[in-house]
């Protein structure tokens, strides 16, 4: 009993793999367990001992992609001081995890949690997690009295995010370039109003 527990449990990361690169390829709602457990050669039967659903599969995908963001941006910033460096370092390394070639990634950018009613509360708790860093971030910054941050953090976020339908690898300016921009074009517009 205990050899098939460790055999089972060895087929995970690949389980979850290939979940995320078809939730990425085909979608959420056009990925089927059917599909994902063909992927894994793997029985529908197996995979449903790992996850009961495929909005349970698709929770497990989101939270190592939340988890791999939110390291990159913990890394980028640690050890900084200033907070518009430490912003657009965060800009940065959010832009270069959900512009790289990483199915997880993807699918915390490109599946909505309203896509998954059953896990929808779930989704966006990790997502508000995931933002708190951001939140944390923008409030140390030095802007005006009567700043709206909150509206702040949304339109920064959703541009960053925006960038995996528009960006282009061979284009004028890389991720780094394009996060500067941001962040530079935001801190202008809050320094002209001081």
């Amino acid at each position: 009993m205990a050899t098939r527990l460790v055999h089972a449990d060895s087929r995970l990361p690949r389980l979850l793999d290939e979940a995320a690169r078809l939730f990425r390829s085909q979608g959420f709602g056009g990925s089927s367990m059917r599909d994902i457990a063909r992927a894994v050669e793997m029985s529908p039967g197996s995979l449903y001992c790992h996850f009961a659903t495929k909005e349970e599969l698709l929770a497990a995908v989101y939270l190592k992609g939340v988890d791999a963001i939110s390291a990159e941006v913990e890394a980028a910033v640690a050890g900084r001081s200033d907070p518009w460096e430490r912003l657009e370092r965060a800009c940065i390394a959010h832009l270069e995890a959900i512009l790289r070639d990483n199915d997880y990634a993807q699918v915390v950018v490109r599946v909505r949690p309203s896509d998954a009613p059953v896990v929808c509360e779930r989704l966006i708790a990790l997502r508000n997690r995931y933002e708190a860093l951001f939140v944390a971030l923008i409030a140390a910054l030095p802007l005006p009295t009567g700043s709206d941050r909150h509206a702040l953090r949304l339109l920064l976020i959703g541009a960053l995010n925006g960038a995996q339908t528009w960006y282009r690898p061979d284009g004028r300016l890389g991720p780094r370039a394009i996060a500067r921009r941001f962040v530079g074009l935001i801190r202008s517009g809050q320094e002209a109003l001081a």
